[in-house]
């Protein structure tokens, strides 16, 4: 096959739209080179003719494999474990005390998890639990690990890392939650993969959504940085609507409810901020 011509300013722009509508994720011309090679590859991978045939391809598919294939080679997945502690650190000194005053003995507690990548973060939670929360006997905590990433969601399921990903877990819980393999990764124990249900889910679609309900904590960390203003205002109500009053939802560092949405109360506890769906008749402020 004859080599792929040059993805046109146009048809980027053609592109980026539709995956926008699709995901939510927006790319700007600061990621044309990231872009470019992607489409490149999956139009000589599909023996398309050229973009316009590929993109036809990709609309017109009618199971959407295409557009997951392509979702999956677009979205990054750079974790590892234990990646923002503290934020773990307040989840059980804090966020799941006011969370079970609302609680009896046996209720379950709904952490979710997304995106999870490869599960570095779903599994740290559940680690956390076990080393740090007194109570975690006391209740039914169910973890859940979502992603738009099929790829990336099977690997999680898996369990396998390699010594990078598991630099940051102390040695005493490396002996206890994971085994080495004979090529030198590590492979976390069953009763932690068991521990956490991965399901892919995409924001934009309520379908995916509403399997979720009643949820306690969320951690959304490092995704609303992909989104416009849009999708960001789109997500967080998508998140409240999911979520029980008064659940709290964790963001990245370097990102801000307060810049995308009115509904939630910022919380401060010491140095860590996180955001809190206002109990009936508490104002958001």
């Amino acid at each position: 096959m004859s080599a792929v011509k040059a993805i046109t300013p146009d048809d980027f722009a053609r592109f980026s739209e539709y995956f926008y509508r699709k995901t939510g994720i927006h790319f700007d011309d600061s990621k044309r080179y990231f872009v470019d090679r992607r489409l490149t590859d999956r139009i000589s991978a599909t023996d398309s003719q050229d973009f316009n045939t590929y993109f036809r391809l990709l609309r017109l598919n009618p199971s959407g494999s295409e557009t997951q294939v392509l979702t999956n080679l677009m979205t990054v997945n750079e974790t590892y474990f234990f990646r923002e502690a503290y934020q773990f650190e307040c989840l059980t000194d804090f966020i799941l005390a006011e969370v079970v005053r609302y609680k009896r003995a046996g209720d379950p507690i709904r952490i979710w998890s997304m995106p999870c990548s490869s599960g570095e973060e779903p599994y740290s939670i559940a680690i956390h639990l076990m080393e740090k929360w007194a109570h975690i006997d006391r209740y039914d905590v169910e973890i859940f690990g979502s992603d738009i990433d099929t790829t990336i969601l099977a690997s999680a399921q898996t369990g396998i890392y390699s010594p990078r990903s598991v630099q940051g877990v102390p040695p005493n819980q490396m002996k206890k939650y994971f085994t080495k393999l004979r090529d030198g990764n590590w492979q976390i124990c069953q009763d932690l993969r068991d521990s956490v249900e991965f399901v892919r889910t995409n924001l934009n679609e309520p379908a995916d959504l509403a399997r979720f309900s009643r949820v306690d904590v969320i951690f959304c960390r490092n995704l609303l940085i992909y989104f416009d203003d849009m999708s960001r205002r789109a997500a967080a109500e998508a998140f409240y609507e999911t979520m029980s009053p008064g659940a709290f939802i964790c963001l990245g560092h370097s990102e801000s409810m307060s810049r995308i949405s009115s509904l939630f109360k910022v919380r401060r506890f010491g140095s860590t901020i996180v955001y809190q769906k206002p109990l009936p008749g508490e104002a958001s402020a």
